[in-house]
């Protein structure tokens, strides 16, 4: 089968690989629809070789971490009615020796990183979705488990701020949404989300300020870095807990005082989706899927597709850029 594979200096090339035919136990094979192109795919093939960050291999060092497709065939220890069914990938949620990625014609992944998607929606809609939404549901897991009651979120208009959107609302957990330009514009990217706030407002830190302490949104899911942090620590609430997830701001650094440690009580921490316990404790991952499961078809959950590629031009794919944030997708 065709199949984009890794190579040791990071490139990516279009090679004919074995097609998988039987999986072994807890494992499918999935006929892929569609792959898309996350930023962190783009972000980690383009870092640097040093410090032991090597990349991350599957079998035959096929690429690709999210995708949708049909289930052709199903290992010992699978539910028997995965067969058939279209689902939704997300390989990170499950690590094994035999995962194939999913840039290629037929995947091979613990059926763990699977969400299954219902009958009335167009599968290649979510073929980015699950690692966005499993971002978004491990997140407010770990902040309501410790104790935070809002969130701010500075990840702009990406997939990731439209699913937190989606799950903040269904949990009743406030939530406000750091956007670059007029909040008027943003909300048909953030569905009913009430508290979404433009970086190019004259007001802008008044009126974050003004809806932190109102809210108490003591967790900051941050997207961006560099002078965005810079610009929102001095007004965080007490006892903020910043989760960096994301660093759309480069190599940008961030600057404020040390006092404001001391002052707010701030704590700084990366989040990473494989490393939360969502994802690390089977039971509740198993249980996080059903639940997505059964909510994956809200609008905010969708893969914006901005153009569709063939294996062949993935060089092309890899470039496309939007300021919609629509993703490129791969199509077998």
């Amino acid at each position: 089968m065709k199949a984009i594979c890794v190579t040791s200096t990071r490139g990516l090339e279009v090679r004919d690989v074995p097609t998988p035919a039987d999986p072994p136990a807890g494992h499918v094979l999935i006929d892929m629809d569609a792959s898309a192109i996350n930023h962190g795919d783009k972000a980690f093939l383009a870092g640097p070789l040093a410090g032991g960050n090597v990349v991350p291999t599957s079998r035959y060092d096929v690429w690709g971490a999210s995708g949708t497709g049909v289930v052709v065939a199903i290992g010992a220890g699978v539910p028997a009615d995965l067969l058939g069914r279209t689902v939704a990938i997300y390989k990170s949620l499950g690590w094994s020796s035999e995962t194939i990625g999913l840039w290629c014609e037929r995947a091979q992944v613990p059926y763990t990183c699977c969400v299954v998607l219902p009958t009335h929606v167009r599968p290649r809609d979510y073929c980015g979705s699950l690692v966005n939404i499993m971002a978004a549901y491990a997140f407010l897991s770990e902040v309501r488990a410790t104790g935070h009651q809002g969130i701010i979120v500075t990840a702009g208009r990406s997939a990731t701020a439209r699913a937190l959107a989606s799950l903040a609302r269904r949990w009743d957990m406030p939530a406000v949404f750091v956007v670059r330009t007029a909040a008027t514009e943003q909300h048909r990217f953030m569905g009913d989300a009430e508290h979404v706030l433009a970086l190019t407002s004259n007001n802008f830190e008044n009126e974050l300020a003004a809806a932190a302490a109102k809210l108490g949104t003591t967790a900051v899911f941050d997207g961006v870095g560099g002078k965005l942090i810079s610009r929102i620590v001095p007004i965080l609430p007490m006892n903020t807990t910043l989760y960096v997830y994301g660093f759309l701001g480069g190599a940008e650094p961030v600057s404020f005082s040390t006092s404001m440690i001391m002052a707010k009580n701030l704590t700084i921490q990366r989040f990473r989706v494989y490393e939360s316990k969502t994802v690390k404790d089977p039971r509740r991952l198993a249980v996080a899927l059903d639940e997505l499961a059964n909510v994956i078809d809200d609008s905010l959950f969708t893969t914006k597709i901005g153009r569709e590629f063939s294996f062949e031009e993935i060089g092309q794919a890899m470039v496309f850029e939007s300021d919609m944030g629509e993703k490129a997708v791969l199509v077998p």
